[in-house]
Parts: C-alpha cells; structure tokens; sequence
C-alpha cells in the first residue's frame, strides 16, 4: 500500500524557513480580526520560526524564551498560553519539521519503481529540505543533543522511523543480523549529516547523495552491484531481462528491490 498524497497542510515550509514576523502572516487588529482558532495557529507557527532561527543563532543552552518571542513578533504570555517552556517548544518544532522531512522521503520513495531507486530518492528528498533551510538543519540536528534526555529520545524515535525504509532487505551471510545492519547503516547517515551541518556545509549536503546510497545500498547488495544499481559506473543500467539474460536477478527478481511502504510498516 502507498501512502496517500500529501495534504496541503504537510506541504509546508519547514520551521525556520520564515521569519516569525513575516508581514504576510501579521495579525490585524478590529472588528475583522481572525477567529481565535485561526490567531493561535498562526502565533504558534511564528513562535515555532522563531525559536528555529534563535536557536540555530544562539545555540539552545543560550536562546531565551524572550529571544524566541522577539524573533516571532509574539508577547510571552502567548508563548506560555501556547508552550509550557522552551524545551516543549523546541520539541514541538523539532516533530513537526521532521514529520515534513519523512512524509516527503516517505512520497518520493512511493513514487521510484524498486527499493534500491527508492532509497536514493528519499536521500534526496531529505538532503533538499535540509540543504534549503540551513537554520532548521543545524537547529533539529546539532542543537538536539544540548535539550538533554527528552533531546536523546526524540532522536532515537526518529531513527526508528528511519529504519522503516529498509523494512525488507535481503539476508545477509555469516549469520549477520539484517536489524543490526540498518541500526548500524542509519546511525552513519545520521552522523555523516551531523558533520556535514556542523562543520557549517548544509548547503554542501545534495553533493552527499552519491556517497550516502552507496552506503544504504553496499551492505546488502555488495558495493559493486550498488555501484551498479545507482549508475554509479560508467555502464547504464541494463533491464531486467537483461540481467536475466546474464544470469544476474533482474529488479523483479531481486528481494532487495521489493516494493515497500515505509508509512505502514509497523513500526
């Protein structure tokens, strides 16, 4: 099963992508004011861009509450009408932007025809969003860690969510634990973004993509057949019926291209 199309709603820029006191989304004063329901929305997504930007800035051991509200063009008693402090706000955006980042890889892997495709177009997808919006990069990977345990547990369920892209790999020989791998796989991906984005190369991260589906890929098909499958060598890509030609399993064939959904994996 695929997942559904993205809602307009899940469309959205990423927190950090504006600027909490852009004009387009001021809250006019009078008797045409918006409804309350429309008002606190629209505060809280400020506050959200806000925090982003103030924490990508400063650091979140040195961002303030007053910071945040500044940046967003928001009072404090708004901030705590919406937010019971800074830390459930940073978690608030954190889930929020990440929750974009996965149904995006999660529509571009639904949309390549085999797993190994699907893989490198999710990479894609997250590496765009990420490279375009630097201040939620650097706020969502770097300054995770400083928010402290409820920082550590957001990241281990994000990895979690993760690993439903490599629901169904091939076994692996020597009795190696398929689980272990992707644990192992995703850990590295993760930690090669946190450098990347650390060491002030976010808009560097497209030119990743090679790299990182050679490293999903090569565990569990070989480097040299990953090379392969991602055009990674100077031959195109031959068919499946040319590969069974040759005696090599064709897309169809191979379990490590079989179709998955990584929305409905159950994990």
């Amino acid at each position: 099963m695929r997942p559904e199309p993205l809602r307009k709603s899940e469309t959205a820029l990423l927190p950090g992508a504006r600027t909490g006191r852009d004009p387009a989304r001021s809250i006019k004063r009078g008797p045409s004011r918006l409804p309350p329901g429309v008002v606190a929305a629209t505060q809280r997504e400020r506050l959200l861009d806000g925090l982003v930007l103030t924490v990508a800035q400063h650091g979140y051991q040195r961002a303030t509450v007053s910071d945040i509200c500044r940046a967003a063009g928001v009072t404090r008693p708004v901030f705590y009408e919406l937010f019971t402090g800074k830390e459930d706000a940073f978690l608030a955006a954190h889930r929020y932007g990440t929750g974009v980042v996965i149904r995006r890889m999660a529509a571009a892997f639904a949309a390549a025809p085999d797993w190994c495709t699907g893989i490198r177009e999710s990479l894609r997808a997250m590496l765009g969003l990420l490279a375009g919006v630097p201040a939620f990069a650097t706020m969502a990977v770097i300054e995770l860690d400083a928010v402290g345990p409820a920082g550590r547990r957001e990241r281990d369920q994000l990895l979690t969510r993760f690993r439903a892209f490599f629901a169904e790999v091939p076994e692996l020989p020597g009795g190696v634990a398929a689980e272990a791998m992707v644990d192992a796989v995703v850990g590295g991906v993760y930690g090669t973004l946190q450098r990347c984005i650390d060491a002030g190369r976010t808009a560097e991260l497209p030119d990743l993509l090679p790299l990182l589906s050679l490293f999903c890929l090569a565990p569990f098909l070989g480097p040299a057949e990953a090379a392969r499958r991602l055009a990674l060598d100077p031959a195109p890509w031959r068919s499946g019926a040319d590969d069974r030609a040759a005696g090599r399993p064709g897309a169809d064939d191979d379990p490590s291209c079989t179709r998955i959904d990584p929305l409905n994996t159950g994990q």
